[in-house]
């Protein structure tokens, strides 16, 4: 029987360099905030004053001064399918546009103004990556049936079906059956890439012909 590759302890690896990575940025995060002046009020109120009038040292500085406030709301997040650097760059993003606001926006208390605008960004960011996770897994349910139909037409054909006879069967548009298609065609050829990479030319048995052998797995 021929080997097949188990992405497995691959994808474990990729999970702990990711986990290890997103520490780390968080420790800098951390770091960075330790090493920020806290803001007095009376300077709170002139940085955004110039801020508005697009200062960019008056921007930065009330950013540094606020940042462990979006660290606060993005690991009260960590749940919900983004890393603790994403919703912290998710969020710095919300917290530059209160800095820019604030002044014009009428609103009395700027650490809440800052931390309404720092959710709402947090959680945009969720939602679209939610959305993301499920047109994937869509996708993924898509290329499964096109294969699968796929395979039974060529049974049934012998001979490899069209694009239009394909979407007849899966009842879908000629343009979504190319594009599944398509996808299913890079998915096959990345994941003979991958096997490639995990051959030693060394361990591989050729014939006389000068063709690979069929080895156990």
């Amino acid at each position: 029987m021929a080997a097949r590759y188990q992405p497995g302890e691959s994808g474990n690896r990729i999970q702990l360099a990711a986990a290890e990575e997103d520490a780390e940025a968080l420790a800098d995060l951390v770091r960075q905030v330790s090493l920020a002046r806290p803001l007095q009020a009376d300077e709170e109120r002139a940085l955004l004053e110039r801020a508005a009038h697009g200062d960019p040292a008056s921007e930065d500085r009330l950013v540094a001064g606020h940042l462990a406030m979006v660290i606060r709301l993005a690991g009260e997040r960590t749940e919900h399918g983004l890393s603790v650097a994403d919703l912290v760059q998710e969020g710095s993003i919300g917290l530059v546009g209160a800095v820019r606001s604030f002044v014009g926006s009428g609103e009395p208390d700027f650490a809440r103004f800052a931390e309404e605008k720092v959710g709402a960004q947090m959680d945009a960011g969720i939602a679209t990556e939610a959305a993301a996770v499920r047109d994937a897994k869509l996708l993924v349910t898509a290329a499964a049936d096109y294969e699968h139909t796929d395979i039974l037409m060529r049974h049934e054909l012998k001979r490899a079906p069209t694009e239009a006879e394909l979407a007849e069967k899966l009842e879908w548009t000629v343009d979504r059956t190319r594009y599944v298609a398509e996808v299913v065609a890079e998915a096959r050829r990345r994941y003979d890439a991958e096997v490639l990479a995990f051959i030693d030319p060394a361990e591989i048995d050729f014939d006389d012909d000068g063709e690979p052998a069929e080895f156990d797995g």
